[in-house]
């Protein structure tokens, strides 16, 4: 029997992503968003409303940077996710956050957090609040890489926002091979 809960915003799992840019003083900012996710091969969308200084920021310069949240600094997080940078300017150091500027886009990477992707902005549509950003480069720690060079999420362990209950949970275990498991179904 299954419950019905009507039109609701919830999917699993939901990206906590924390978006970085340069204010026209060049004062980086951050901010925590969730509704995003792949749009095109090197794009990514997310629903970010006007009134953010951060989507402002977004807008005049062009460029933006997309960290993965993880579950040693969900704390700092949140917390640039509450607060905004309209009211505290400088979220990011009492967040106890530090920036490096990109070599490839005009916008901060956030040094805390391991991986990061680096992108241009395509398009903003104010009314839906859909911003599509262009992945030039995506760079990771090499801490969190595997043996073989890549990605290791166990390593990285990205966090996720749950929002049925508002939390956020560590990304789980492997349990199949994408592209492999369905072929023995064939």
């Amino acid at each position: 029997m299954r419950k019905n809960f009507g039109a609701k915003a919830w999917t699993y799992p939901q990206p906590v992503f924390i978006i970085a840019s340069y204010d026209d003083n060049g004062v980086a900012d951050a901010m925590n968003a969730a509704w995003g996710g792949i749009s095109e091969d090197a794009q990514l969308s997310m629903c970010l409303s006007a009134g953010h200084k951060t989507v402002k920021n977004i807008l005049a310069r062009g460029a933006f940077t997309v960290s993965m949240a993880d579950a040693a600094h969900v704390a700092e997080c949140d917390y640039v996710g509450i607060v905004s940078a309209n009211d505290v300017p400088n979220k990011l150091e009492k967040a106890g956050l530090h920036t490096t500027k990109s070599k490839l886009v005009d916008a901060p990477l956030i040094d805390e957090l391991p991986m990061t992707l680096e992108c241009k902005l395509v398009s903003y549509d104010e009314e839906s609040c859909r911003m599509v950003g262009e992945i030039v480069n995506v760079s990771a720690e090499e801490r969190i890489l595997d043996a073989q060079g890549k990605i290791d999420p166990d390593k990285l362990q990205p966090i996720i926002f749950d929002p049925v209950h508002n939390t956020y949970r560590k990304l789980g275990e492997k349990v199949g091979n994408a592209f492999q498991d369905g072929l023995k179904l064939k």
